[in-house]
């Protein structure tokens, strides 16, 4: 039975280029951020990259990798999340992210999980939620 924890986070920065062309639709653009986690897991200054698809200047959809270092309810290691999500008109931002098999290191090696966070434009913390197993 998978464990569930909570928490929130924060980003510190927001680097967005974009990819091919920069005007009309569909657009891509590349993203670079750096999040801060608190509450069940606890990650500062994490690597994320994602890959955004603009249908419209406000909808879309993105895929990105993230990894953390930090703890899971106090188990120290680092991991890697895969994140798949979209974007729409009201400013709602919808993920879900998993685990990358085998990434888990030290306290977190066979760290397996997934979750999810819905996040508004313009509020600094998303709440998440995440459930996991370790081996």
């Amino acid at each position: 039975m998978p464990t569930q924890t909570t928490g929130e986070f924060t980003f510190a920065n927001w680097e967005e280029r974009p990819v091919g062309p920069e005007e009309g639709s569909p657009r891509l653009a590349h993203a670079a951020v750096s999040n801060t986690f608190s509450g069940g897991v606890r990650a500062v200054g994490t690597t994320c990259e994602y890959s955004i698809l603009y249908v419209t200047e406000a909808t879309g959809s993105f895929a990105g990798m993230e990894v953390l270092t930090g703890s899971v309810d106090g188990r120290k290691g680092t991991f890697a999340l895969s994140q798949q999500g979209s974007f729409d008109a009201g400013g709602t931002v919808r993920c879900t992210f998993e685990v990358v098999p085998g990434s888990g290191t030290d306290d977190l090696v066979g760290l397996r999980g997934k979750g999810h966070f819905t996040a508004r434009h313009g509020v600094s913390s998303t709440p998440y939620t995440f459930d996991y197993d370790l081996d």
